[in-house]
């Protein structure tokens, strides 16, 4: 539990000056405590939790992207989901198990840091940072597309749109950790709401048969079977392209891993994090697998468009009265909430390496509300090249990102998978005991899902637009080979005591908690 945060002078968190972490006792034996889990406020609830756990998996991927993956690729699209929804699943459970063993607040990093050495740790929080700095691009890129709906309001220009959602939701995350757990708690819930109220007009359009559209010849299109049976079946563009569009899918389940990030603040969370992971693979099969096979089945795939929520094109053809309106609000929110949720997470994490080392020491720090204000900004400065991107290329802007970040996802995930690989060989050579909460299948299924991630990744030299998104990745990784090369030797365990002895001196404070 956290001290009260008028603590008033920090505790050193280990007497070895050159380690990042310290032994601390616990019912396994001696457990390593990252040194950036020092000074947060465990203020989240078993809800919270909860509702972070569907916020980061129900976002911007399914809100938006599911509509142009529909458009290229058919309602093969639905395969897709199903597969990539059940490896990112045993890729949290992995997570779930390490977290239950240690929560941390630097999560993969701090577990990738004790089992993998700091280049692995390295490795692991620049990838993350990469996911969820584009990820926050795409974010705003969603809200600024979603606001031109409205026809009034596009006499705004889409940058402009994206600026705003950035600064307002940076200055949410600027406050306390409490107040983003309330804010994510309520945008969560109008999700979950959004796609139960979508299901259930498609399950009733689909049994009825209800009008839901026109074609661009003005005939009436009616929910059913027909609408895959009659458009070529479940891959009308062939496999390959299904293939090529599931790094789109695996942006869609980008922040399954925010739970294990979020632990590190929650209270009792050896009894809260199992739930909110076992609950996760129902709700990946009920909101993204029933989801997308529904608009499938609502609707010709050749109906939907990349630049509009395919939910917004079913609720605005059913002919209801300010439907489309409604839901536009809806995922309007649910861009907020993935953009909120990004910010908090890449805060936490570049914290945990800056005080190893491995990042600026200005994400080291906490502000006075013991947020990572240092990591928050950092992460959306970055998030302004959005905004540029969306004042030059605003048509294509929302797709460059994706493809990116869902290579840095699948590199997060797939680091994650290796770093529980890695605490398994100490399982067996006796050094580790594996808590109750385990990943079924292991090691078997960590080599399955870091197979499939390779696939999918690999699967973009079929695609042009994929074979650019490598190339720049591969500029990227040139950039993270270099940059280790430059902080390698300077990489430290004794920073966080500084940092902590200037929130004291400074007007914020400090504390440490047990983990």
């Amino acid at each position: 539990m956290a001290d009260s945060p008028s603590t008033p002078s920090p505790t050193p968190l280990s007497s070895q000056p050159n380690s990042s972490h310290s032994s601390i006792d616990s019912p396994q034996g001696d457990l390593v405590q990252d040194r950036g889990d020092a000074g947060y406020n465990k203020s989240l609830k078993n809800r919270h939790l909860q509702m972070i756990a569907i916020g980061g998996s129900i976002g911007t991927g399914l809100f938006m992207g599911a509509g142009g993956r529909l458009k290229e690729g058919g309602a093969g699209l639905v395969f897709a989901y199903a597969i990539c929804g059940i490896f990112a699943f045993l890729m949290v459970r992995a997570l779930g198990e390490l977290a239950i063993r240690r929560p941390s607040s630097g999560a993969f990093v701090s577990y990738a840091r004790e089992f993998l050495g700091e280049k692995g740790a390295y490795i692991t929080g620049w990838f993350f940072f990469l996911d969820w700095s584009v990820t926050v691009m795409a974010d705003i890129t969603a809200v600024a597309l979603y606001l031109h709906y409205w026809k009034n309001l596009q006499v705004v220009p889409q940058w402009a749109f994206a600026l705003i959602a950035l600064v307002l939701v940076f200055i949410l995350n600027m406050l306390n950790v409490k107040m983003f757990g309330e804010a994510e708690f309520w945008f969560a819930l109008i999700k979950v709401a959004a796609i139960v109220s979508f299901m259930v007009a498609a399950i009733v359009a689909i049994v009825l048969g209800l009008h839901t559209g026109t074609t661009s010849t003005g005939e009436a299109i009616t929910a059913g079977a027909h609408n895959i049976v009659g458009n070529g079946g479940f891959f009308p563009e062939g496999f390959p392209i299904v293939l090529a569009l599931t790094l789109g899918v695996v942006f869609a389940f980008g922040g399954t891993e925010m739970v294990g990030v979020a632990a590190g603040e929650a209270k009792d969370a050896e009894k809260i994090l199992p739930k909110a992971i076992n609950s996760m693979i129902l709700r990946i099969f009920v909101f993204y697998v029933g989801s997308v096979m529904l608009l499938a089945l609502v609707l010709p795939y050749t109906s939907y468009s990349k630049t509009e929520s395919p939910f917004v094109t079913f609720f605005s053809g059913i002919g209801v009265p300010y439907a489309g309106d409604i839901i536009q609000v809806v995922v309007l929110t649910a861009a907020l909430s993935s953009l909120n949720a990004g910010l908090y997470a890449t805060g936490r994490t570049l914290r945990s390496m800056a005080v190893a080392g491995e990042a600026p020491r200005v994400a080291a720090g906490l502000n006075k509300h013991q947020v990572p204000a240092g990591g928050i900004i950092m992460t959306a400065a970055l998030g302004l090249l959005g905004v540029v991107l969306n004042a030059y290329l605003p048509g294509d802007a929302f797709d460059i990102v994706m493809n990116l970040a869902g290579i840095g996802i699948a590199g997060t995930w797939g680091a994650i998978l290796v770093t529980h690989l890695a605490f398994l060989r100490r399982v067996d050579d006796g050094k580790e005991v594996r808590p109750a909460y385990r990943m079924p299948g292991a090691p078997w299924t960590n080599y399955a899902a870091l197979a499939f991630f390779t696939v999918v990744v690999a699967s973009n030299l079929t695609d042009p637009a994929g074979r650019w998104t490598l190339a720049l990745f591969a500029v990227v990784l040139v950039m993270m080979v270099a940059g280790w090369y430059a902080v390698r030797g300077r990489i430290r365990g004794d920073l966080l005591d500084e940092v902590l002895a200037d929130e004291v001196d400074g007007s914020g404070s400090a504390s440490t908690h047990d983990a």
